[in-house]
C-alpha cells in the first residue's frame, strides 16, 4: 500500500511540475489522471519494491549527487580527448563484475556506467556487465570499482546493512 501511494504522490508531482497549472478545475483533472493511472499499474500487479523502490530513496539521493560530479568530470575528459591534436582514444570492451544482489541494482550500475561520457554498457548476464570503453582511462576508472561499490551502497536495505546491531554499541547479547 505504501509503494501505491508514494507511486500517487510521485507521479501527482510530476504531473504538476510539469503542467504548471494550479486552478481548480485543471487540479482536478491532474488528480483524475494520477487515480488513474496508479489504478491501472496497481490492477496490472506493476507496484512493488523494484517498480517503485521507495526504499532507496534517500542513498539514491546522494548516489545522484556524486554520479552527476562523475559525469561532469568525464565531460571534460572526453571533451580533452576529442579536442586533442591525434586524439588518443583505444576503444576497448572490458567485463566488470557486479556485486549488486538484484537485478535493480544490476541496472543502476549499468545505467551509471552508460550515463558516464566514454563508456557504454552493452551487455549484462547475470554479475558480468560488458562495456565499451572510449579510453583506457575510462575502463581503468571502471575497475577501481568506486561505481560497482557505491551503487551496492545504494541497494543495500537499512536491515542488512549491520547484521550485529550490537556490534557498534559494545553491548554484547
Amino acid at each position: 500500500m505504501l509503494h501505491t501511494l508514494s507511486l500517487g504522490l510521485v507521479l501527482f508531482i510530476l504531473w504538476l511540475l510539469l503542467s504548471g497549472f494550479f486552478e481548480i478545475l485543471l487540479l482536478s483533472l491532474g488528480v483524475g489522471s494520477v487515480i488513474a493511472v496508479v489504478w491501472i499499474a496497481y490492477r496490472m500487479d506493476v507496484i512493488d519494491h523494484e517498480g517503485h523502490p521507495i526504499h532507496l530513496t534517500f542513498r539514491a539521493i546522494l548516489y545522484w549527487q556524486w554520479l552527476l560530479k562523475e559525469i561532469v568530470l568525464a565531460n571534460i575528459a572526453i571533451a580533452r580527448v576529442i579536442m586533442a591534436r591525434k586524439m588518443p582514444i583505444h576503444p576497448t570492451v572490458i567485463g566488470v563484475t557486479a556485486t549488486q544482489k538484484t537485478e535493480l541494482g544490476h541496472v543502476i550500475y549499468g545505467n551509471s556506467i552508460t550515463l558516464t561520457p566514454g563508456t557504454v554498457t552493452i551487455g549484462i548476464d547475470k554479475d558480468n556487465l560488458t562495456v565499451h570503453a572510449l579510453t583506457t582511462d575510462a575502463a581503468m576508472d571502471l575497475k577501481t570499482g568506486e561505481m560497482d561499490r557505491r551503487v551496492t551502497n545504494v541497494e543495500a536495505h537499512p536491515d542488512t546493512d549491520n547484521p550485529n546491531p550490537n556490534a557498534n554499541t559494545g553491548e554484547h547479547s
